[in-house]
């Protein structure tokens, strides 16, 4: 059962990836830093510096963090070392993005 939801994952988050390459919806000025991030702290940027709700998935796709920031730090040192995926919406647009946890 747990195969399948890591194919599952994964199969959406290629299909999610696919289509920021082609550029559809994905957030202008979008940066994420440091990554991979050592000290608990990720930051993002945007061009339009909005409120942004921010998602963050294991690699089974359980929510594991969800929160919504109005500047651009995110305290991420309540999770653990790993990889996960990071969702961010800011107003209509999507941003989606490996984190890297050290």
């Amino acid at each position: 059962m747990k195969q399948f939801y890591v194919v599952t994952f994964f199969l959406l988050s290629t299909l999610a990836f696919s289509q920021e390459a082609q550029g559809k919806g994905d957030i202008e000025g979008f940066q994420l830093y440091p990554n991979p991030t050592t000290n608990g702290k990720i930051f993002i940027t945007t061009a339009k510096q909005q409120p942004k709700t921010v998602y963050i998935f294991d690699v089974l796709g359980t929510k594991v963090l969800e929160a919504t920031i109005l500047g651009k730090e995110l305290n991420v040192s309540d999770l653990n070392k790993g990889v996960y995926i990071l969702r961010v919406i800011e107003k209509d647009k999507v941003a989606t993005r490996k984190l890297i946890i050290k």
